[in-house]
């Protein structure tokens, strides 16, 4: 039963009872339904499903007149196709998440006005700019994320490996040695279109000189993707890591990928901090860091791990008036009670986006991002900029490059293509 549909029986059952007056059948005074506001909820991390539950718990315990319902879509789920159908049907949640620049103005007509809210004044700057428009905030910051390749320490170390690799060349010694231990240097699930299109490619245009200007330049036809030094470097690490990672790599699912590594089956996983819940449940304690994705044999340039707010929380601005205003007031709890702040950085393990929430407890993964960040070591999170759909076109046909049936500069070629198709509607 939809949330709608508990809506309109509620209200019937209430008209029922003030019909029939204050008494049941057997004369006795009978007691007035209470009609509890109910919010829907799209959350579309999967890693924090059930931690996530805990803290709604928390807050409908805190405010009894708010029943709040959980759908949570994600690990690779095309949460996005399911909303339009959703917002098309005029169904769409009351709090979902967008992803910030052309996501944001595609879906402007669904975004509420939040600039008036109290945790704008406690967010950093940089974290509300993806959902900046004409001076308004369209939706809260949902954490900070970075992303490279994870590795587990000991079967380094177990391998006689003293640093990380900081170039191409050295990740290639490295598989090498770690090959030469029996031991699977990479845990790789490319049966997930956005780990290729969204997260791999996304590091040959973090590498660009200045990827907005790219960006523009590829729409504008001033720039293309053949020949591009950071995307034939992304291309060449990506070839490495189907070499030496897990046999069949297109058929293993994010799940199966984080698992092996959790399990100490391989050394390495290209992964953000988000799966540090994940790891926490199956290996607690385990001994793991960060090293950038090198694309080149460049060390300096390699230096430097993808970090960006990777969701924002929005309010459904079609909903009514009532829902909206509870649904502003179960977001700034989430970021200014003291249980939502504990949630967020000891249940979550995110890197919050907020000045007025302290980072403690949030895991090595989380450190190591914090850390980056202060070195100013940092690349872009560039797909929300992208034209509006191309995004779904590059996974597959990467999928197809590792499946053979095409080379580098037809990879290269397809990828225009997409991106011309795309920038043109």
């Amino acid at each position: 039963m939809n949330n709608v549909t508990k809506i309109m029986l509620t209200a019937v059952m209430v008209i029922s009872l003030a019909a029939c007056g204050e008494r049941n059948e057997e004369g006795q005074t009978g007691q007035q339904q209470v009609h509890k506001i109910v919010l829907s909820v799209l959350n579309p991390k999967v890693e924090i499903a059930s931690q996530f539950e805990r803290l709604v718990k928390e807050y409908e315990r805190e405010h009894p007149e708010v029943d709040i319902h959980i759908r949570t879509v994600g690990g690779g789920a095309d949460d996005r196709a399911m909303l339009m159908t959703q917002f098309a049907g005029g169904k769409g949640p009351d709090i979902y998440t967008n992803g910030g620049y052309e996501e944001a103005r595609l879906w402007k007509d669904y975004l509420e006005d939040l600039s008036d809210q109290p945790w704008v004044q406690h967010a950093y700057k940089h974290a509300l700019e993806p959902m900046e428009m004409d001076g308004k905030i369209y939706g809260m910051p949902m954490n900070v994320e970075g992303y490279g390749f994870i590795y587990n320490k000991d079967l380094i170390a177990k391998a006689g490996i003293k640093e990380t690799p900081r170039t191409l060349s050295e990740l290639k010694d490295v598989s090498e040695k770690l090959k030469a231990m029996n031991i699977t240097p990479f845990s790789i699930g490319y049966a997930e279109k956005w780990l290729l299109g969204v997260f791999m490619l996304n590091i040959a245009f973090a590498h660009q000189d200045n990827p907005d200007a790219f960006i523009k330049g590829l729409t504008d036809g001033t720039q293309k993707f053949k020949g591009n030094e950071p995307f034939i470097g992304m291309l060449r690490l990506l070839d490495l890591t189907v070499q030496y990672g897990s046999k069949n790599s297109l058929t293993i699912d994010y799940n199966t990928a984080v698992t092996g590594f959790a399990k100490g089956k391989t050394a390495m996983i290209l992964q953000g901090n988000w799966v540090q819940p994940m790891l926490d449940k199956i290996s607690p304690n385990m001994n793991i860091g960060f090293f950038p994705m090198p694309i080149s044999d460049d060390a300096a340039k390699n230096d430097a791990l993808a970090i960006g707010v990777p969701n924002n929380w929005v309010v459904n601005k079609k909903t009514t008036a009532v829902k909206k205003t509870e649904a502003k007031k179960f977001l700034n709890w989430m970021v200014s009670s003291e249980q939502g702040k504990r949630f967020m950085t000891e249940q979550f393990k995110f890197v919050p986006a907020f000045s007025n929430i302290e980072i403690k407890n949030s895991g090595p993964l989380a450190a190591d991002i914090i850390q980056y960040v202060k070195e100013g070591k940092t690349l872009s999170w560039n797909w929300f900029k992208y034209p509006a759909g191309v995004s779904d076109e590059f996974g597959p046909a990467m999928q197809a490059y590792i499946n053979k049936q095409m080379n580098r500069d037809e990879l290269l070629q397809e990828f225009q293509k997409s991106w011309n198709r795309y920038s043109e509607k």
